[in-house]
């Protein structure tokens, strides 16, 4: 018996062409927000072109993150329009902690089945951050991985390139004895300690995501997905009118992990922890799955997303300056000698909530 074979196509093995280009028509609207005067050419082309201008001695910083777990609640919820400032946030956050201004940012999509609403939904959430942090989208990538990814799963990462003056470069050799160290609120948990916040929450203690909470005044998912702040502009806003030393971005491994990076050998940040109450959702998570403080405070940024170490004299004019800029910040601590053996942070007291 003769046997014919139809022809195989992309189609078939899963992956839709035409159903990536209809999302690429129904985001490319929503990207032209996200530009600068600097930017060469528009989407479609193979790269994305973006002139320097004039710099005395310029270098480049680059950047690469993505939100971890967090995309586990945005799927479960099906609200995919704000992971997107998320991804921008962890990228462009870290280029400013040594001064550097985000350019431009390149994203990736992993998808499992394209579904043009949902990438759309996407782009625009990373939009709205590049938009937020002052900087050009560039340009990205949507990947189908059918048959190595779930249809309704995907991943997002993404690449910001900033640019800093070599004689302006922020970091450990800046910081002096004496030096104030200031904080600024965190909108929630950001993008770090989803897995174990998942764990306790949801499998845990068996929450529902629609689920409205009454400490947190409105749904755990709705909590949950509380975009990450991006602190971008208002940093370099900082960096322009005071003498900053150095930021700190507030990430994996807590306050301490994270600011430990950028204080150098033989000095000591003291903090006190009664300074500030960590918001509701961290007492959550603490309470409902006995989480110890010291887990928690390596995990979570327990209510602070980023930190500037300032010269003394220049204390109140950055407090002031991030009042003006609707930014909750207080004198989290000050920067002194250590002693033998002492680490580079230290936090001391009890938050108030928990005294």
């Amino acid at each position: 018996m003769t046997q014919h074979n139809e022809g195989v196509s992309y189609a078939a093995a899963g992956v839709d062409i035409e159903a990536g280009d209809k999302a690429v028509e129904l985001f490319a609207p929503l990207a032209k927000r996200a530009t600068r005067p600097e930017v060469r050419g528009g989407l479609g082309g193979f790269a994305g072109l973006f002139a320097l201008g004039k710099y005395r001695e310029p270098l480049l910083a680059a950047g690469s993150d993505g939100v971890g777990t967090k995309l586990a609640v945005a799927q479960a919820m099906g609200k995919h329009d704000t992971i997107g400032i998320d991804l921008v946030a962890m990228c462009v956050d870290d280029l400013v902690v040594c001064g550097a201004e985000p350019l431009f940012l390149q994203d990736y999509i992993a998808i499992g089945k394209v579904v043009p609403e949902h990438v759309a939904q996407i782009v625009a959430g990373i939009a709205e951050g590049c938009v937020q942090a002052g900087c050009a989208l560039l340009g990205g990538e949507t990947a189908e991985h059918p048959g190595v990814m779930e249809p309704d799963h995907y991943d997002v990462s993404a690449t910001a390139v900033g640019v800093v003056e070599a004689d302006e470069v922020l970091g450990p050799e800046r910081v002096r004895s004496g030096d104030v160290v200031i904080a600024m609120a965190s909108s929630g948990l950001h993008s770090n300690g989803y897995s174990l916040a998942r764990h306790v929450l949801l499998e845990k203690a068996g929450l529902p995501l629609d689920g409205h909470i009454e400490e947190l005044g409105r749904t755990l998912g709705e909590e949950l997905l509380e975009p990450t702040r991006i602190y971008a502009l208002d940093c370099l806003a900082l960096a322009g009118e005071c003498e900053v030393h150095t930021f700190c971005h507030v990430t994996g491994g807590g306050l301490a992990g994270n600011l430990e990076r950028v204080i150098p050998e033989g000095l000591t940040a003291e903090l006190s922890r009664a300074t500030w109450a960590p918001g509701p959702i961290f007492r959550l998570i603490e309470s409902v799955g006995q989480v110890p403080q010291s887990e928690m405070e390596k995990t979570f940024n327990m209510g602070v997303g980023m930190v500037a170490v300032v010269a003394p004299k220049d204390r109140d004019r950055v407090l002031a300056m991030l009042a003006a800029r609707h930014i909750d910040s207080w004198e989290l601590g000050t920067i002194r000698a250590s002693e033998e053996g002492e680490a580079k942070v230290v936090l001391t007291g009890a938050h108030p909530a928990n005294s």
